[in-house]
């Protein structure tokens, strides 16, 4: 191992946010490799507090991804939350005092209430710390709802516990060994006519009038009530131990026959326990010290599903499911032993609905001694679905966001390489030796760009061509090819409803919906079986949640693809519309055919929902927007056709004149496409940037045509188009980009007038849409 290796700083606990800061702060003052970057990634990425690292010039020095969801920018991380408080002031005061603490470099902690939007509160523990260099600034923010809704339950209890006590028929006080009265309940004190605060702290002798005889339990003595009344009372009371002093527990009975009323009080008492125990909103367990379960509540029942009887006399353990099982009996004993005060646990319980839950877990205590556990149960299951339906659809725009910056480079790349390969055809004809050579490289560039297309499908930003479409019909044309694509040990089934109505879709992209799912299909049943495909109109009262999906209310085209294959597994159901994940053997697909379907559809404004058991085949839900206008037979749809550049008019003579000026960062890209273009006649001046192509438009030299890539450093296409229509609106525009023209667009009005070319294209596209824009003819696209 080498000598020189630095080695890696292990980071602090998050417990400790003052202490995190003061790491970092070491950290960034020396040069750090990758790996210690790293390290500190790992270690609190995925930590549930909001820890923020803010710099002494205002910037994020660390940001993990709970702080990316709670907190604002590094200028004011509370701006989120204080949007969260408007019009609740004792919120905005918190915020206000964290806010004041920041800003004179002061530690400062608070619990903030936030009102949610269906009722109750969200409560976050919010801190800020000021880091070892001046300026530096550590904040942190932990949901503490759970604990503050288990505090409040206890504190609820905890008074009617008191109330219960200081309002027994009975009069109750406790004394120290040197006779020093040490606790007086509500009622002793209304016997005696005094305040329990004045009562506490005076001898046996001033309360009672005499030291009762501590070898005897009961005694009899005559008490002077608060008029003036003299009565007699039972007095019996236990002596013990608490850390090595000695105390009494004392009853004052006011009655001549004291055993019945303390039998009475007795009752009353666990009547009172029974009502807060079994009406407790949270499941409460009673453990003794060999883990049986002793008692439960009602809410322990219903949230178990299982009857008290069946509980009751059990071991604890035997209610923890196996993967969380180990670990909790750990902790139990370890808190049953006196190693842990008490401890908090998350794990999902057996029963009939195997529910998620957060375990609150104290020890008892008599006489000093651990006698069992007391557990509070919270269900935590809706909110972990939630969870985990939020991570679902973070994950999936992550990885649509990776996918769609992905297929943005290939299609730079594979412009370049479909347009050179037009370039050297031009020279190579159909005679030339190398004529093969390069068509093959042509197709498989095309090959390429389709598989980049489906990755702009799954990330929703590829280029569509929607148009109204009757879904019959659509259907119909597929059936010959579908029938040809499932075999003969496939049967094809198609039910379609009445009164569809219109969709708004890319026929070819539906085309390819449908065949993906129907290939998928035929790949289930290796023995044969039959594809239903069926059709309806459906209205949607109420917005459905499945999984992150949220399908609002409205009328819908549903397209169900049901099959009889082999299904799919529990496991394996929520990842199948990720791109590249498969359950065929390597080699047999790519795994982009569902998460094609997925993007295509979501970018249509429709959903797709899967429902699968294993052996029991899989159905494909598909809804799409309806639109009115009847059924196919009025005419209202638009014909599927699509005419190709080549076939327009404008491609059967590409050559012009006049001026192009090409904005381009890629250098294999603007050098094609500058050839390309002088081959044809055009004059062409090249810029590599917004900023050059910008000095340029504001030179003498005339110019009628700006080509402009959308995506560049610095000044980007969208930006530099503007600026020409303000500064010289003469000129025309063509927009190029590898996402859709949807997103290229994106903050362009519709009627700016500019034409837009999608990457990858041809020399053949390339010089007819320049031709269109230089001549103003346009075809159907």
């Amino acid at each position: 191992m080498p000598t020189d290796a630095a080695p890696v700083p292990v980071p602090p606990s998050p417990a400790a946010p003052g202490r995190l800061a003061r790491w970092w702060s070491r950290l960034v003052r020396r040069p750090a490799p990758a790996r210690l970057a790293a390290a500190l990634a790992a270690a609190l990425e995925d930590d549930p507090r909001a820890l923020l690292v803010v710099g002494a010039d205002g910037r994020d020095l660390f940001r993990n991804r709970a702080a990316r969801r709670l907190l604002g920018p590094a200028s004011d991380p509370l701006a989120t939350l204080r949007a969260r408080t408007e019009g609740d002031e004792r919120a905005c005061a918190g915020i206000e005092r964290i806010e004041i603490a920041a800003r004179l470099g002061a530690p400062r902690r608070a619990e903030i209430g936030l009102a949610q939007p269906g009722g109750g509160r969200e409560w976050l523990a919010l801190e800020v710390r000021p880091g070892d260099r001046p300026g530096v600034l550590m904040w942190s923010a932990e949901d503490v709802s759970g604990r503050r809704a288990i505090v409040e339950t206890l504190r609820r209890e905890n008074e009617l516990l008191s109330d219960f006590v200081d309002y027994l028929p009975v009069g109750c006080y406790s004394a120290d060994a040197n006779g020093t009265v040490r606790y007086v309940n509500q009622r002793l004190a209304d016997w005696l006519g005094r305040s329990g605060e004045d009562l506490v702290g005076r001898t046996l002798e001033d309360l009672l009038g005499t030291v009762p005889n501590p070898e005897e339990e009961r005694a009899e003595l005559r008490f002077k009530g608060r008029s003036g009344e003299v009565f007699q009372g039972l007095v019996a009371h236990s002596v013990f131990d608490e850390g090595g002093e000695m105390f009494t527990r004392s009853v004052v009975v006011r009655d001549p026959l004291p055993e019945q009323h303390l039998e009475r009080a007795v009752r009353a008492a666990e009547r009172r326990f029974r009502w807060l125990f079994d009406d407790a909103p949270v499941g409460i367990a009673l453990v003794d010290p060999d883990g049986i379960l002793s008692g439960c509540n009602l809410a322990l029942q219903a949230m178990l599903g299982i009857e008290q009887g069946d509980i009751v006399g059990r071991p604890i353990a035997g209610f923890i499911a196996e993967d969380s099982r180990a670990g909790a009996v750990e902790q139990l004993s370890r808190v049953m032993q006196g190693s842990l005060p008490g401890t908090h646990l998350d794990v999902r319980l057996t029963g009939k609905r195997a529910p998620i839950a957060q375990l609150f877990v104290s020890p008892s205590h008599e006489d000093g001694d651990i006698t069992g556990l007391v557990i509070h149960f919270i269900d935590a299951t809706e909110q972990r679905n939630l969870e985990l339906q939020f991570a679902q659809s973070q994950k999936m725009q992550a990885m649509g966001q990776l996918a769609g910056g992905v297929a943005h480079d290939f299609n730079n790349l594979l412009t370049a390489m479909i347009g050179f390969c037009d370039l050297l055809l031009q020279r190579h004809g159909v005679g030339d030796p190398s004529f093969a050579d390069i068509m093959q490289v042509k197709q498989n560039a095309n090959r390429a760009a389709a598989l980049v297309r489906q990755l702009l499908a799954f990330s929703r930003r590829q280029a569509l061509q929607p148009r109204r479409l009757a879904v019959t019909d659509a259907l119909a044309d597929l059936s010959t090819l579908l029938r040809r694509l499932l075999g003969e040990t496939i049967e094809l089934k198609m039910v379609h409803g009445r009164a569809l109505g219109l969709v708004r879709v890319d026929p070819g992209q539906f085309d390819q919906v449908i065949i993906n799912l129907a290939v998928n299909a035929r790949d289930a049943m290796p023995g044969g079986g039959t594809l239903t495909i069926r059709t309806n109109a459906v209205h949607v009262d109420q917005a459905v949640q499945r999984g992150p999906e949220l399908m609002p209310p409205g009328d819908y085209v549903l397209i169900e693809i049901a099959d009889t294959g082999t299904g799919i597994g529990r496991d394996t159901l929520p990842r199948i519309f990720e791109p590249f994940f498969s359950t065929k053997e390597i080699g047999a697909g790519t795994g982009l055919g569902l998460s094609t379907v997925y993007g295509i559809v979501r970018q249509t404004d429709g959903f797709v929902f899967v429902d699968s058991e294993p052996g029991q085949g899989a159905t494909f839900s598909i809804y799409l927007p309806r639109i009115d206008g009847g059924d196919a037979s009025d005419g209202a749809a638009q014909p599927r056709r699509a005419v190709a550049v080549e076939d327009s008019p404008a491609a059967t003579d590409l050559t012009g004149s006049g001026t192009i000026l090409l904005v381009e960062d890629e250098d294999a890209v603007r050098l094609f496409g500058a050839r390309a273009l002088r081959n044809k006649g055009y004059t062409v001046i090249e810029a590599r940037s917004g900023e050059q192509a910008t000095e340029l438009l504001r030179g003498p030299q005339p110019i009628d045509l700006l080509i402009s890539d959308v995506v560049m450093p610095g000044m980007d296409g969208v930006t530099l188009a503007g600026l020409v229509r303000t500064e010289r609106p003469q000129v025309r525009v063509i927009l190029i980009s590898g996402y859709s023209e949807d997103v290229a667009r994106d903050g362009i009005g519709p009627d700016a007038g500019f034409a837009f070319l999608p990457k990858p294209f041809s020399l053949a596209q390339l010089a007819g849409a320049v031709k269109r824009a230089l001549t103003g003819h346009d075809t159907e696209r």
